[in-house]
């Protein structure tokens, strides 16, 4: 995007009024809030006056009465919508804690704010908002919600919060508290966000080793939010870290586009993180994160990481290098994360919790403690502190980040060399996601499955040995079908956003086995489908 594009997003952001007979230009939460672009009619002024004003109203009913941490990424919208959202909360009479400079504040640090709020103050409860599309184009916008417990609020939440928003747009604001500006800006609380997330860094990482090791780190914020808090952690534990990037242009032109030629801050996409991976050879490692920091993608001498890889390794070593973890500590995954990680997990002598798509699912455990680790195969992930306590309860993208330069510090394996010990102990996974057109009929017909829908004994030569469409670890649906070989496995689930169908298959054969897994898959969801008569 150019500046004159940017200057029409920032107008259309004001001047064009959504129409809320039209499902595309309502307010919709999806598992990472509300998202949209103001050229679109989708993400504007009028959304997140509605949406500030169905939250000030969510907290009264709730008796929330402590600050609301609000926090925002690097977009070009990020910044209009903070100063629409400061207007109503403050009108609402809500103390609003924001960034000294009204900058920029990631998604881990508003959770990790609101997490040691109410543990010091359970009486004052206080929650959150984040202004982020997190990786998506620089046209875009979003909203999401973190409640008490610091995490991405639970499904019943973000519900009632869409029905009161649409409620309002549909009133043409009518409700809605609203101070001009001035008023907003001078009655928002500083909160120094950085300086409060690093002094407990040592509680959940192992600074002392990295500084030792003196190991030559790289890091490239992408654009994002994550700028700050990086150049204070070089700064203050005097860490042989270079920031490679420090532009924060809205435009994120310094970006290279994504597979499909869109610009996408996406750290785990090799094409987008090809501004790291040409330089990967000055640093021992490197890392990134997306524009809300609330991903990770760990580059070392072989190129970037596979996530799903990273998250055997890091669940690996926490569990052999956290002593005073619980031994009842369980391990979180997304039932289209690897294999390999249950392996490991059983390996370590620990239990697996299986949950749907979403880290929503991940943050009760987190918080109680329950869970060690929650991690998701699109580089999201948190974990406990060396105390074995909650640290945050969003997805941190700067712990893994650094986790992996203790990884390296304290076992003198980088990550992917730590891996491929890990397959030869558990086998080499082969894996892959492609997506297939659907219709909304077939789209629907997939949410819908059951076990018995899958009628064959066998799939890519091997007995089918589970058919679930319900998460193991929580009884939750997973909106789609998944099923188990001893040798691999498949899940299907429709997209939320688009007219496809993901497939996510793992073989722990070969990649031919794998492809066999992926035909077979896709015939036999279309067989379901054909017998539906979509």
């Amino acid at each position: 995007m150019s500046n004159m594009d940017i200057q029409a997003l920032l107008n259309a952001y004001v001047n064009v009024i959504p129409n809320p007979t039209l499902a595309d230009q309502r307010v919709a939460f999806g598992t990472s809030g509300h998202r949209g672009s103001a050229l679109k009619a989708s993400f504007n002024e009028h959304h997140i006056l509605a949406i500030c004003q169905a939250v000030a109203d969510y907290r009264k009913e709730q008796g929330f009465s402590g600050p609301l941490y609000l926090g925002m990424d690097t977009h070009a919208l990020s910044g209009p919508a903070h100063a629409s959202a400061l207007e109503v909360l403050v009108a609402n009479g809500i103390n609003v804690r924001v960034h000294p400079q009204n900058a920029f504040v990631p998604t881990p640090l508003v959770s990790r704010a609101i997490i040691v709020h109410n543990q010091h103050s359970p009486d004052a409860l206080s929650d959150g908002l984040i202004i982020t599309p997190s990786h998506n184009p620089p046209e875009d916008g979003g909203i999401k919600y973190n409640a008490a417990d610091g995490g991405p609020a639970a499904a019943e939440v973000t519900r009632w919060i869409e029905q009161r928003a649409n409620q309002y747009l549909e009133q043409n604001l009518l409700g809605v508290l609203r101070v001009d500006q001035a008023e907003a800006a001078a009655k928002a609380e500083a909160f120094d966000y950085v300086k409060y997330y690093i002094k407990d860094l040592e509680q959940v990482i192992d600074i002392e080793s990295i500084k030792k090791a003196n190991l030559t780190l790289g890091v490239d914020p992408m654009g994002g939010s994550a700028l700050e808090v990086w150049q204070e952690i070089a700064k203050t534990f005097e860490l042989n870290l270079s920031i490679v990037n420090e532009d924060q242009s809205p435009d994120f032109a310094f970006m290279p586009p994504d597979h499909d030629g869109k610009i996408r801050m996406d750290c785990s996409s090799t094409a987008a993180m090809a501004n790291l991976l040409n330089i990967k050879d000055s640093f021992q490692l490197a890392f990134a994160n997306d524009p809300d920091a609330d991903r990770h993608g760990i580059v070392g001498p072989d190129g970037l990481m596979n996530p799903n890889h990273f998250l055997a390794v890091c669940i690996d070593y926490l569990l052999t290098h956290r002593p005073e973890w619980s031994k009842d500590v369980a391990i979180g995954k997304t039932l289209v994360s690897s294999s390999i990680i249950d392996k490991v997990v059983a390996g370590r002598g620990c239990s697996l919790y299986e949950v749907p798509v979403g880290f929503k699912w991940f943050v009760e455990g987190l918080f109680n403690g329950r869970l060690g680790f929650g991690g998701e195969e699109s580089a999201g992930a948190n974990f406990l502190t060396r105390r074995g306590q909650v640290w945050c309860t969003d997805k941190d993208g700067i712990i893994p980040s650094l986790l992996a330069a203790e990884i390296l510090a304290v076992t003198g394996k980088t990550p992917h060399q730590y891996y491929e010990e890990l397959t030869q102990a558990y086998g080499r996974p082969y894996y892959r996601r492609i997506d297939a057109s659907a219709s909304t009929e077939q789209k629907a017909v997939l949410s819908a499955m059951n076990p018995k829908s899958v009628t064959q004994s066998t799939l890519a030569g091997d007995e089918i040995v589970a058919r679930y469409v319900e998460a193991p670890g929580n009884g939750a649906s997973i909106g789609g079908l998944k099923v188990v070989t001893e040798a691999g496995w498949f899940a299907a689930r429709p997209s939320g956003t688009e007219a496809l169908y993901k497939i996510y298959a793992e073989s722990f054969k070969s990649q031919a086995h794998l492809d066999t897994l992926l035909v077979e898959a896709q015939a036999l969801v279309s067989k379901v489908f054909a017998s539906q008569g979509v």
